[in-house]
This record gives C-alpha cells, structure tokens and sequence, in this order.
C-alpha cells in the first residue's frame, strides 16, 4: 500500500538538511518510491516529499519519523497519510522528464466524498487522494504536476471544494544523477 509523507522544515534547519543529505539519500534508497523531493518558497527549502509503498500504517510511522533529519530535529511536522496511485506510474516514467518548466505540490484537505483533479492529464506527474490510515475515509488531495505558476498549479483542485489548499514549488528529487 502507498502512503503520501510530507516533513515540513522547522525553520532555519537548511544547514542541517544538507549536513544530513548522504545519511538522507542512504536512508531513502532502502525503499520504493513513487516520487520523492524538496519543496522550496523561493530558495529556501520548506519540506520533503515521499511517497512510497509500505506494508501497514505501522511501517509508515516509522518510515516517517526514523528519518535522519526526523531524528535530527529538522522538521518541525509531518503530513502521513494513506495514498493510492491514479495514474499508476512512478515520476520517473512522467512524459515531460525531470526538466523544463516549474513542478508543484499541491495539497487540497477536506472530507466526505473525493473531488477529482482537474486541468490538463499530460502535466500530472503523480496524484492520489489523501485517505485514513485505513483506506476508508477520504482527507484530501495530493498532486505533484508541472505548471507555468502556483496559480495554474493551484487550479487543478476546484475551487470550494476543499476546506484548505496549500501550493509548493517542488522538484525532483533523489540522488543526482
């Protein structure tokens, strides 16, 4: 089963991010992803997306908060939540590869019944609803796309629908090549 994980940084940790990159890298290659990287307000990293495949919520829980730069201090919440694949492909098989045009994350939370993702399919790169750790109760949205600005990115979620959205620069992340 899959599971959406989101570290946000606690503010001011950049410098122990990247003293911690290798062990984070290490840590990460243990596992299978569907997509992975850091989010940024301007330069500035903001947070960490994974999402990857696991047994149970239980082997989520410590996935999430045995990181390294969990146990080391540099984020200040995490986001955990059950996720399922729509598209049914990891970022790396994304038709528009790793380069060219700006990525974002965009997290819509609500509850009741699920709102479907808008906007053009091709700029998807991955996205899946947010559920309870049993698979049940749908939270929200989560889309990694690419999009010419937070505004567009903003728009594959319809408006009023969602009690909350947030919106994040993103890239790909992972080991460089």
């Amino acid at each position: 089963m899959e599971f959406f994980c989101y570290h946000r940084d606690r503010p001011g940790s950049a410098s122990l991010r990247r003293e911690l990159l290798a062990e984070h890298w290490s840590y990460m290659d243990r596992f299978t992803m569907v997509a992975r990287g850091p989010t940024f307000d301007g330069d500035t990293p903001t947070g960490s997306v994974h999402i990857v495949d696991l047994p149970d919520p239980a082997a989520a829980r410590a996935f999430a908060f045995e990181e390294p730069g969990y146990q080391a201090g540099a984020y200040r919440d995490v986001l955990l939540r059950r996720w399922r694949n729509e598209l049914g492909r990891t970022m790396w098989e994304f038709p528009g590869g790793r380069t060219g045009g700006d990525r974002y994350l965009v997290l819509g939370f609500g509850s009741g019944e699920p709102v479907e993702v808008g906007g053009p399919r091709d700029e998807l790169i991955a996205y899946g609803p947010l559920l309870s750790d049993d698979g049940e109760a749908w939270l929200g949205t989560a889309v990694l796309l690419r999009a010419p600005d937070a505004e567009a990115a903003r728009e594959v979620l319809a408006v009023g629908r969602y009690d909350g959205v947030e919106v994040h620069r993103w890239q790909f992340g992972g080991r460089p090549d």
